[in-house]
């Protein structure tokens, strides 16, 4: 058991010692301002492209539920992601098992990528919301105290939360959501306008209040 442990921890501390490094730097030097700002930009994007061309816009929406290499992508970001918060849980109760622990999910999102194919990208895309939504949540809450528009950012979190929740249990229900929001010009053209207005009011949060 102990020449395992010690030929996993090798392997996790070397093998992917650059994975860790990044999510260290990431995570060490993310301000709550900074977080904003590329949320905000990165949730606007898509609906400019909704606003411009609605078409494009319905038809690239309607694939991504069963994309698989967006798929594969989002649920190797995932684990990877998930697999640092595991490194670096400092609780004593599974610190003989860490390891184990590690090549289990490890040995999960690999195994998802290649047998769990079917709406694989809606199971990716959810667990990457609940990672951002940890980490909205940990970034934010040094900041509760002292203004109170920081509850944007926590209560987006947790909406994120339960929607991961929802879509990694029943994923065809985001595939219904994108088909009845995208079924005519006027529904895309109003929920990206809606989108987009809340996307540019997180931008603004990080680049002028936060």
């Amino acid at each position: 058991m102990d020449v395992i442990n010690s030929i996993l921890s090798l392997v996790f501390d070397q093998l992917l010692a650059p994975v860790w490094l990044v999510f260290g730097f990431i995570i060490a030097h993310l301000t709550l301002a900074l977080l904003c700002v590329l949320m905000g930009i990165a949730f606007s994007l898509p609906q400019i492209l909704g606003l411009i061309n609605p078409r494009g816009f319905a038809a690239a929406a309607r694939r991504f539920p069963r994309a698989v290499a967006p798929g594969r992508i989002l649920m190797g970001m995932a684990t990877l992601w998930f697999l640092y918060y595991v490194r670096i849980e400092s609780l004593a109760d599974f610190a003989d098992y860490k390891n184990f622990l590690m090549l289990l999910f490890l040995a999960t999102g690999i195994g998802a990528c290649i047998f769990v194919q079917d709406y694989l990208a809606v199971r990716g895309l959810a667990l990457v919301v609940m990672l951002l939504a940890k980490l909205m949540v940990d970034t934010g809450r040094p900041h509760l105290a002292g203004n109170p528009l920081v509850l944007v950012i926590q209560g987006w979190a947790y909406v994120l939360v339960v929607a991961g929740i929802w879509f990694t249990v029943a994923p065809w229900r985001f595939r219904d959501f994108l088909v009845w929001g995208t079924a005519n010009e006027f529904r895309i053209r109003f929920g990206c306008g809606v989108r987009l207005a809340y996307g540019l009011f997180v931008t603004g949060l990080g680049a002028a209040v936060f």
